[in-house]
């Protein structure tokens, strides 16, 4: 199985109506839904040292994630606050990412020594590592960045040229809005493919030109906390664990099964999309991202968030 590593943001998710916490943040999520399919998995980023960061810490390295390079810094640790409505989260005003925004981490040689070790590196818009985009190019494998719903043409510029993967949320988007997107993404750089997770719509995937999509399966949901990032994560890893066996067979061996490149990861492709929509539903199933839920007490600034 391949090695994945999440670079940039952690947070706790803080669920208001019920008083608990719950790790997440996108880069360590993908290093986490990674570790829970059986890869490798590692996570680099900036911790604060308040009650939310001591807990994120905790439950990261009891589950086995390697943390070895993570900075420790004073401060806030990333917070965002949230309301379930009808099993949907709500994001309320948070701390926009606490020490990880003032304090993200600046690479250094061995860390990059280290990221060349891993065969996926996701980073993402929330984890302020632009200006490190170009060090993580130079040693990563795959690199592979979330965007969110942020499609500013400046901002994708800038980041696209060091990217193989760039992942948008779509929400209600038309399929041509989304493959204009698409595109554009393309045109500005990014040298592989994107991924289009669409919530309740399923998901589509552009691959060095070919365009997939794939239905969802559809649960009722418990909580949809992390679950375009436990999509993510699946395709990712099960795609690049398959894509290394592509090959054309020789002339001489027949033309029974599948026995071109360009036909087999077309199935892998659609393989780990379904693979991917499967994991995503379970994912609903569960409270917060991944679960590990510590009840806390609401400070005066929570209980102005949550009166409005």
């Amino acid at each position: 199985m391949i090695r994945v590593l999440g670079i940039g943001d952690n947070v706790c998710d803080k669920y208001l109506h019920i008083r608990t916490i719950y790790p997440g943040g996108n880069a360590l999520n993908i290093a986490v839904f990674g570790k829970m399919l059986g890869a490798e998995a590692a996570y680099l980023g900036t911790f604060g040292d308040d009650e939310v960061g001591r807990h994120v810490y905790s439950v990261v390295r009891n589950m086995g994630i390697d943390i070895s390079h993570c900075r420790m810094e004073q401060g806030e640790n990333g917070c965002a606050r949230v309301q379930l409505v009808d099993g949907d989260r709500v994001f309320l005003q948070g701390n926009k990412g606490g020490i990880s925004r003032i304090k993200p981490p600046v690479l250094t040689k061995i860390d990059q020594e280290y990221i060349s070790g891993f065969d996926l590196v996701h980073t993402s818009i929330y984890s302020f590592m632009e200006s490190e985009l170009s060090k993580i190019r130079e040693t990563g494998k795959f690199v592979s960045m979330d965007f969110s719903d942020s499609y500013e043409e400046e901002y994708l510029k800038k980041c696209c040229p060091y990217l193989d993967c760039a992942v948008i949320s779509c929400g209600g988007m038309a399929e041509e809005e989304i493959r204009k997107v698409m595109d554009k993404i393309t045109e500005f750089g990014c040298k592989h493919m994107v991924i289009a997770t669409r919530g309740s719509k399923g998901a589509c995937v552009m691959a060095d030109g070919d365009f997939y999509e794939q239905s969802p399966c559809l649960v009722k949901a418990r909580d949809t906390m992390g679950a375009g990032d436990s999509f993510i994560t699946c395709f990712l890893v099960n795609y690049l664990d398959g894509i290394s066996m592509a090959m054309d067979f020789g002339k001489d061996s027949g033309v029974q099964g599948i026995v071109r490149a360009k036909d087999y990861k077309d199935m892998l492709i659609r393989l780990s999309l379904y693979r991917a929509a499967v994991f995503s539903s379970r994912q609903c199933q569960r409270d917060g991202s991944f679960g590990h839920g510590k009840a806390v007490e609401l400070s005066d600034q929570d209980q102005q968030v949550m009166n409005g």
